[in-house]
C-alpha cells in the first residue's frame, strides 16, 4: 500500500512537471523573458528613476511576462497546424495535441488581462495600454500576415520593439516626463530586429518555406538582395546607438560601446554577403543575441542622472 500511494504521488508529481513544461512552451518563457529584460532595463534607465526598488523590478518582469506569455499564446494557437509542419515547433503543446485550443485560450486571457492590471495598477495605465497593443500588433497582425507578405517583418518590428517603450512608459510620473528616451530606445531595438530576424529566417528557410512564411525581403529567399538589406540595417543601428549620448541618457564609455557592437553587426552582416551560407548567417543570429544585451547593460552602467 505504501509504496502505491508512493506511485501515485510520483506519478501526480510527473503530470504537474508536465504540465508546468507546456504553459512554459505556451508562453516561450525564454523568449519573453528577453522582452521582459528590455521592460526592465528601459525602466531603470527613465531619468525620475533613481533608486531602484526590488518590488517594483518583480511586479514589471511579472506583469511583462503574462502579456508577452499571452502573445505568444495566442501565436500558437494561430499557427497550431503550421507548427505541427515544422519540426522545431512541431512538439508546441497546441499544435502536438498535448494542450487544446480552448486551455491555451484561457490561458491568452487570463494572462493578459492579469498582466495588463499589474502594470496599469502599480505603474501606470500608458505602460498597460502599450502592452496591450504590442499584444494586438503581434498576434493579430503580425501572426497571421506571415504567410501573406514579408512586410510581416517590417510590422513585427513595432511589438518586438515596444517593450523599450512600455517600460519606459512604467516610469511615468505626471507632467514633467520626457518620452524621447524611451523612443531612442524603441528605435535601437527596433532596427536591431532586422538583421536578427532576417539570419533566422535564412537559417530556418526551408522549414519557414514549408510552412508558407514569406519573411525574407526576397521572394527567392536567402539572396544577395537579402544580404544587402542586413547590412543596410546593421549600418543604421550605427546613428542610433549615438542618440542616448546625444540625448544625455548615458555617456561617452556606453557610446563608443554601442558603436562598436554596431561595427561588429556590420562586420558579420558583410560576411553574410561575401559567404552567402548558412555557417554566417548563424553568425549574424548569435551575434545579435549578444548585441542586445551589451548594449541595454552598457546603457544603464553609464546612466546619466538628470
Amino acid at each position: 500500500m505504501a509504496e502505491s500511494a508512493i506511485e501515485i504521488k510520483r506519478s501526480l508529481f510527473d503530470a504537474l512537471m508536465s504540465k508546468v513544461k507546456d504553459y512554459k512552451e505556451l508562453m516561450k518563457f525564454t523568449l519573453s523573458f528577453t522582452v521582459v529584460f528590455s521592460s526592465v532595463i528601459a525602466y531603470m534607465l527613465a531619468p525620475n528613476v533613481v533608486e531602484y526598488d526590488f518590488i517594483s523590478i518583480v511586479l514589471l518582469v511579472l506583469g511583462g511576462l503574462l502579456v508577452t506569455g499571452s502573445a505568444n499564446a495566442v501565436n500558437q494557437i494561430t499557427e497550431k497546424d503550421t507548427d505541427a509542419l515544422m519540426k522545431r515547433t512541431a512538439n508546441r503543446p497546441v499544435a502536438s495535441g498535448r494542450m487544446s485550443v480552448q486551455e491555451a485560450s484561457t490561458f491568452a486571457y487570463v494572462s493578459a488581462i492579469s498582466g495588463s492590471l499589474i502594470l496599469g495598477l502599480y505603474f501606470s495605465w500608458y505602460a498597460a495600454g502599450l502592452a496591450l497593443l504590442s499584444l494586438f500588433i503581434y498576434g493579430f497582425v503580425y501572426t497571421p500576415l506571415k504567410k501573406v507578405n514579408s512586410i510581416a517583418v517590417l510590422i513585427g518590428g513595432i511589438p518586438g520593439a515596444l517593450p523599450c517603450l512600455i517600460g519606459w512608459a512604467a516610469a511615468y510620473d505626471g507632467e514633467h516626463f520626457s518620452w524621447t528616451g524611451g523612443w531612442i530606445l524603441f528605435a535601437i531595438q527596433f532596427l536591431w530586429q532586422f538583421p536578427h530576424f532576417w539570419a533566422i529566417a535564412w537559417v530556418a528557410h526551408q522549414d519557414y518555406t514549408k510552412a508558407g512564411f514569406k519573411l525574407l525581403p526576397s521572394q527567392q529567399g536567402p539572396t544577395k538582395f537579402t544580404a544587402i538589406q542586413t547590412i543596410i540595417y546593421s549600418l543604421l543601428m550605427i546613428p542610433a546607438g549615438v542618440l542616448p549620448f546625444i540625448n544625455g541618457m548615458s555617456g561617452s564609455v556606453s557610446m563608443w560601446v554601442l558603436v562598436a557592437a554596431n561595427l561588429f553587426m556590420v562586420l558579420q552582416s558583410v560576411r553574410l554577403y561575401i559567404n552567402m551560407d548558412v555557417k554566417s548567417a548563424r553568425r549574424v543570429m548569435f551575434s545579435s543575441y549578444i548585441y542586445l544585451p551589451v548594449v541595454l547593460l552598457a546603457l544603464l552602467a553609464d546612466k546619466i542622472a538628470q
